[in-house]
């Protein structure tokens, strides 16, 4: 069944086919038809280029007396080009003997793009043209057919082709070229490209027959491509690089290996970045002698190909160069040490550590915190050395690299350090190291327990830290040395708690707020708990009810205007009516209502926001609607009346409903955004305003 069931598919399928070629047999025809009438060239043009996808060779008699007409040409070799069969071919061939210049080299591109081998000798003859564009014309197009006649004709012409042609009789012989590498003739390819290279050729050619020659000879073409590399012309040099990146093999790796200290000094650099760019593991032997010695430029570029390439075996060249004299050479082997790859690395190196000494020691203690390498106990050794360049150093690894249990030991260095040098960056390690601590309450823990016995100045430091910490521990902390502590602890603490950046900061910020603290404590405590209301995301509700307490707590008008900045950036029911209740504050009314118009101004839409306007003391103005419109473009409608019935004695104008569509009976722009534009007097000063569509309608008072 499943073979009866295929054999039915093959027959559909078929018949299908042949129904497909006879419809475009049709087509052809009837096209075919067109060019053989008095048809518009226009029409015919197009004819032509419908033939290109329906024509069949019986089209080819119509198309052929076409190739004569200058404006028709280009159009039926579309066709003729596309058009399957020899009786193409044949119509472009006996072609070459009616049509000259523009339209013979039109008509010789075609046979190229054919590949026709029957029109080799007919080109080789056309190569004898006076014209040299349809010698070129010739020359180019037997590159692209190919063939072994084809690569004779032009390797014969070349040594002695005129100048005006000498270019396209190259790039014929590079094209047959190519052909014969793509077939995996290596040695005939490379001595046609070698004869390109030596002829009078243009310079783009003999650039581009190089190229051939190197990579036809595979690795035997290294010499040739160090040559190049070597060159003092630039393009010359320019395809050096880039053939040191194509040129395939280990072995053509290990011949450009073996000759690039052949290359000048300058030159060394680029060629070693090309040599990277091959991501050959045979590279990186030749790349560490180049980075042991030899000029900073060549060693600074090898190294970044051992960075790339290396492993764990590359740690000893590159740590001599890092721990070395030559500032360049130094920073390059210290970064590349940084991002060596591979396994085993950072073992190596903590193993190292252990019995290091002089700049080296150094080098690997800086690493083992770059790195976060585990070596906690060379980096304790190390941080009690004689030497305070190595204790400092040994003080930021293990601010990189110790645990919860090992904080205790940063903690000690910033609260008792044996040596007072030490201080500074026993405190960064102590930040760097809490900062990352993933266990944040029970790292402030341990911080918090050291506060009471510390000095005045350690302390100031834990502060800092619990402060960049974070937390809920570290924000009781810190919240009690606001409270409790010295002026000096009071100062850090409440600057610290006005930057913190969680909402829970809120409680302990009013409660410093309100205690006897002194004033310039609990104004920055009070702002800090204004900052959180402005900036945090927290529930309306709460908002409003941080905005009260806030009114409540703050004994000058200049943080209550803060807090009616809030207010305005937060507009609600709820925040209006704590901008009008602030209203009644002495000296506060006028910013109180500006905050109460500004809030109106946003929400809107509400009976109680125009009484909430008037107990702000929002004075009753008189006012004339002139002109009421609504809508967008050309379309609108007039709702003077609509909204003369809703204007009171306050700017709000509280409409019907939030949608103007329903407020005014219609839509007059359906799908677009529409405007409403009112023209009015307030108390005798003309005024106009527009709103868009839904907005509230707030009118300003006019200048």
């Amino acid at each position: 069944m499943r073979i009866a069931r295929y054999s039915l598919m093959f027959t559909i399928l078929l018949a299908v086919a042949v129904q497909a070629r006879a419809a475009d047999s049709q087509n052809s025809a009837a096209l075919a038809a067109v060019l053989r009438s008095n048809a518009a060239k226009a029409e015919k043009a197009i004819t032509c280029k419908r033939l290109a996808v329906y024509g069949h060779q019986d089209a080819v008699p119509a198309l052929a007396p076409l190739l004569e007409d200058p404006e028709l040409n280009s159009w039926a070799r579309i066709a003729l080009e596309a058009i399957p069969g020899p009786a193409a071919d044949q119509a472009l061939r006996d072609a070459l003997g009616k049509v000259k210049g523009r339209l013979l080299i039109g008509v010789v591109n075609s046979l190229a793009v054919r590949g026709d081998r029957q029109a080799v000798g007919a080109l080789a003859e056309r190569m004898k043209d006076a014209d040299a564009g349809v010698a070129s014309a010739a020359a180019a197009a037997l590159g692209r057919i190919g063939g072994a006649k084809a690569t004779n004709i032009l390797e014969s012409a070349l040594p002695d082709a005129p100048p005006g042609v000498r270019s396209a009789v190259a790039e014929g012989c590079i094209h047959c070229a190519e052909r014969l590498l793509a077939a995996g003739k290596r040695d005939e390819a490379a001595k046609l490209y070698d004869l390109v290279r030596q002829s009078k050729a243009p310079k783009q050619r003999i650039v581009e027959a190089t190229r051939g020659a190197i990579l036809a000879r595979q690795a035997e073409g290294a010499p040739l491509l160090v040559e190049q590399l070597r060159s003092g012309d630039k393009a010359m040099f320019r395809l050096g690089l880039t053939t040191a990146r194509e040129l395939q093999g280990k072995g053509a790796t290990e011949a450009l290996v073996a000759k690039l200290g052949e290359l000048p000094a300058d030159r060394q650099p680029l060629a070693i970045l090309a040599l990277a760019d091959r991501g050959d593991a045979g590279v990186l032997p030749a790349m560490l002698k180049a980075a042991a010695s030899g000029p900073d430029c060549v060693r600074v570029a090898a190294i970044g190909v051992v960075q790339q390439l290396g492993d764990a075996s590359c740690i000893p060249v590159l740590l001599a160069g890092a721990a070395g004299r030559n500032r360049a050479v130094a920073q390059a082997a210290r970064a590349a040490l940084e991002k060596l790859p591979g396994e085993g690395v950072n073992e190596a190196l903590a193993a190292r550590l252990k019995g290091a000494q002089g700049p080296v020691r150094k080098v690997l203690i800086i690493l083992a915190g770059n790195r976060r390498i585990q070596a906690v106990p060379a980096l304790l050794a190390a941080a009690d050395d004689a030497d305070a360049d190595i204790r400092a150093a040994a003080l930021t690894a293990l601010g990189e690299t110790v645990g919860l249990d090992g904080v205790s030991v940063l903690i000690e260095r910033t609260v008792a350090p044996a040596h007072a040098e030490d201080r500074g960056p026993a405190e960064k390690a102590l930040m760097a190291a809490c900062v990352r601590m993933p266990e944040r309450d029970a790292c402030a823990a341990k911080l918090a327990a050291e506060m009471p016995e510390a000095a005045a100045a350690e302390k100031v430091a834990l502060l800092k830290t619990l402060g960049a910490m974070q937390g809920k521990t570290a924000l009781k902390a810190v919240g009690a040395a606001a409270k409790q502590g010295s002026p000096e602890l009071q100062d850090v603490a409440s600057r610290l708690l006005g930057r913190w950046m969680t909402a829970d900061a809120a409680p302990v910020l009013m409660d410093l707020a309100k205690s006897d603290l002194d004033a310039k404590y609990k104004i920055r405590a009070l702002r800090g708990f204004i900052r959180i209301a402005r900036q945090f995301r927290v529930p309306e509700a709460q908002r409003v009810q941080m905005c009260q307490a806030a009114l409540e707590a703050a004994q000058r008008n200049q943080e209550k205007k803060l807090v009616l900045e809030v207010l305005r950036r937060h507009p609600s029911l709820d925040s209006l009516r704590l901008a009008v209740a602030a209203a009644k504050t002495p000296g506060l009314a006028g910013a109180a209502q500006a905050t109460a118009l500004a809030i109106a101004q946003k929400i809107g839409g509400s009976a109680d926001v125009g009484q909430l306007l008037a107990q702000a003391g929002q004075k009753p103005v008189t006012i004339e609607i002139l002109k009421a419109e609504y809508g967008a473009g050309a379309q609108w409608q007039d709702v003077t009346a609509e909204v003369r019935r809703h204007t009171g004695r306050l700017p709000l104008i509280v409409l019907p409903s939030p949608s103007y569509n329903v407020s005014f009976g219609s839509d007059p722009a359906p799908g677009v955004v529409k405007h409403l534009k009112i023209r009015y007097h307030m108390d005798g000063k003309a005024g106009q305003a527009s709103f868009q569509e839904n907005a509230p309608v707030m009118l300003p008072m006019p200048r």
